[in-house]
């Protein structure tokens, strides 16, 4: 099975919950070990649990991505204790809770850019010296559908998964030569604890209203677009941002 990811190593961000635990089993089901990294310990433990029930190993990776001596001295022990890492997907994320330009503090813009920007910027840079030692690498950035048409509430979160689309185009012609790949996923809205709690349901019902395939995404469908870039069949896919959104934006060329 050219989909099948026995013997790779994967960490995922942000992976107690929504998008991130989704990925986390998925490619636990398709045949990796999973490093499960969140800043809540239960969640990171509950999925952790999930990675197990696959039939694969699991390392708890507990913290704030924003704290980049902590994050690369977390991704150091925890390649230490499994092995290596193959695969990256810097799923960690928080919601843009639907604010306008004018609501936006700086505390709150920090925050965006912390997480989406910076924790991903660094948790990259950790992981890249084994992946180029080993002369394969696969890395997966979580950007948005906002990325791609922009948002009318919310441009700190728009502004900040764009980011992880540039850094993308970047890092794949930087690190081709070492076959390491870099893509990105922009899913549109799903409908998570996050986005509710982000969005609230009347608006995320509008949204979904506007969606040309009439719904929303469900996160395995994002997950499976994650699996396919890990494996052997994306070996030629690199600097691409992949957009499963329903149709909500279509890029001609």
């Amino acid at each position: 099975m050219s989909l099948a990811l026995d013997g790779r190593i994967a960490l995922v961000t942000g992976a107690g919950a929504g998008m991130g635990r989704s990925h986390a089993t998925l490619l636990a089901e398709r045949g990796a070990d999973v490093i499960v990294q969140d800043i809540r310990e239960d969640a990171a433990r509950q999925t952790a649990e999930l990675v197990r029930q696959k039939g694969r190993r699991a390392h708890l990776m507990v913290g704030d991505v924003q704290k980049v001596a902590d994050l690369k001295r977390d991704i150091a022990a925890a390649e230490a204790a499994m092995g290596r890492i193959d695969i990256l997907v810097n799923n960690a994320g928080v919601a843009g809770q639907g604010l306008l330009l004018e609501q936006i503090d700086e505390a709150t813009f920090d925050r965006m850019y912390g997480v989406h920007v910076k924790g991903t910027f660094f948790a990259t840079q950790a992981v890249v010296p084994g992946m180029k030692a080993r002369r394969y690498g696969k890395i997966i950035n979580i950007s948005s559908n906002f990325a791609m048409g922009g948002s009318a509430f919310a441009s700190h979160y728009a502004s900040a998964k764009s980011a992880l689309s540039g850094l993308v185009k970047s890092w794949a012609r930087e690190l081709a030569p070492h076959n390491i790949m870099v893509n990105a996923i922009a899913p549109g809205l799903l409908e998570t604890d996050l986005t509710r709690g982000s969005l609230g349901l009347e608006r995320i019902r509008k949204m979904e209203s506007e969606v040309p395939l009439g719904r929303l995404a469900q996160p395995i469908e994002i997950s499976y677009a994650v699996a396919w870039l890990a494996s052997t069949e994306a070996d030629f896919m690199t600097g691409q941002v992949v957009a499963p959104n329903g149709g909500v934006t279509i890029v001609g060329i």
